[in-house]
C-alpha cells in the first residue's frame, strides 16, 4: 500500500482479497458498503479496503467482522509481503486521517472506527512489538487476533490460519497450496459458485499462483478446463461475432497476414484496418505461427474450430 502498491508483483492479490472479503461477508452484505482502495485526501494515500456499516446498530456476526463498527479500515498484505511494525503505525495514522478528512468537524466519530490488518504470514515481530512496546494484550485463535488496550478496536487476521469451514476463500488465498487434494477441494467448492463473478476472480488468482499443484492434479485438469471454458468461449465468441456475421473473416485474416509480411506490428495493423485490437491480436498471434507461408484457411480453422 502507500505510494507504490506491489507494482512488481506478478499476481494481483489485492483485487482478489477485496473479492474474498465480500465473499466472506456476503451473508450481511445488505448492511455493508465496500470501497476498494479508498483514497484519503487529495494525495496518493489509500486504504486497501473500507467497509462501512449502513446501520451502525446492527452487529456483524461473521467472525472476521465481529469488531466492526461504522467505519472499518482494512490493510492487506499479500503472501509475497509481510505485515511490519511500520505498517501498523501507517494504518493507525490512516485511521486518524480518515476521521479528520470528513466534510464537517467530528462528522466521523473516533469511537466508530476500527482497524483490521490482514496478512498471509504470521506477524511475530509486530505482535511482539505491540505487547512489549505498546503494552497491548494480544489474544485470539483460528487466525483472528484481537488487540486490546487501544482506543480503536484492532484485529489482525492471518488468512492462512483461518478456519476452512468459516473462511474458505480467504484461507486459500495463498501461493502455498502444496497438496493435490487441497486443490481438488478448492475446485469442488468453486463449482458451486462458478457463475458468480467474485468467486471467479478469487479462483483465477489461486489457480495462477499455485499452477504447479493444479497441474499435478491430472484427474482434475479437465474439470478446470470445463470450469473456465464457458467464460473463455463466450468472451471470444462475442468479439468475433461481428466478423462472422459480415462473412469476411478470411478476408480480414488475409489483410492481417499481408501487413505482418510487411513487418508491421499488431497495434498498427489494428489501427490501419480500423478493427478492435483484441480481434486483430487473436488473428495476429495465430498468423505469425504460419509465417512466411500464410494460409488464411488454416488460420481461420485454428481460430474458429472448437
Amino acid at each position: 500500500m502507500g505510494y507504490k502498491k506491489e507494482e512488481m508483483s506478478v499476481f494481483q492479490w489485492h483485487p482478489a482479497f477485496y473479492g474474498g472479503m465480500q465473499i466472506e461477508l456476503a451473508g450481511e452484505k445488505e448492511n455493508l458498503i465496500f470501497e476498494n482502495e479508498h483514497q484519503l485526501g487529495t494525495k496518493p494515500k489509500e486504504v486497501d479496503v473500507l467497509i462501512i456499516k449502513k446501520n451502525p446498530e446492527i452487529e456483524i456476526q461473521k467472525n472476521i467482522g465481529r469488531i466492526f463498527r461504522t467505519y472499518n479500515i482494512v490493510e492487506y498484505k499479500s503472501p509475497t509481503d509481510y505485515l511490519s511494525v511500520d505498517d501498523f503505525y501507517k494504518v493507525y495514522a490512516y485511521a486518524c486521517f480518515y476521521k479528520s478528512d470528513a466534510q464537517s468537524v467530528n462528522q466521523i466519530k473516533a469511537e466508530e472506527i476500527t482497524i483490521t490488518l490482514a496478512t498471509a504470514r504470521h506477524p511475530r515481530e509486530l505482535i511482539k512489538h505491540l505487547e512489549t512496546v505498546r503494552g497491548y494484550e494480544v489474544s485470539g485463535e483460528n487466525g483472528i487476533y484481537y488487540i486490546k488496550g487501544d482506543f480503536f478496536p484492532i484485529q489482525i487476521i492471518v488468512t492462512t490460519e483461518l478456519s476452512e469451514k468459516e473462511n474458505f476463500w480467504l484461507r486459500y488465498l495463498t501461493d502455498d497450496i502444496k497438496e493435490v487434494e487441497t486443490a481438488k477441494k478448492i475446485v469442488s467448492e468453486y463449482e458451486k459458485h462458478q457463475n458468480e463473478g467474485l468467486y471467479q476472480s478469487v479462483m483465477e488468482l489461486i489457480v495462477s499462483a499455485n499452477s504447479e499443484t493444479f497441474r499435478e492434479a491430472k484427474s482434475m485438469c479437465q474439470a478446470l478446463k470445463e470450469l473456465f471454458r464457458e467464460d473463455f468461449e463466450k468472451e471470444y465468441e462475442e468479439k468475433f461475432e461481428r466478423i462472422r456475421i459480415k462473412g469476411h473473416a478470411e478476408k480480414l485474416i488475409e489483410l492481417v497476414c499481408r501487413k505482418i509480411a510487411k513487418g508491421k506490428e499488431m497495434p498498427l495493423i489494428a489501427e490501419e484496418l480500423e478493427e478492435d485490437e483484441s480481434i486483430i491480436k487473436k488473428i495476429y498471434n495465430v498468423a505469425i505461427s504460419f509465417a512466411p507461408d500464410f494460409d488464411a484457411e488454416k488460420i481461420y480453422k485454428v481460430i474458429y474450430d472448437k
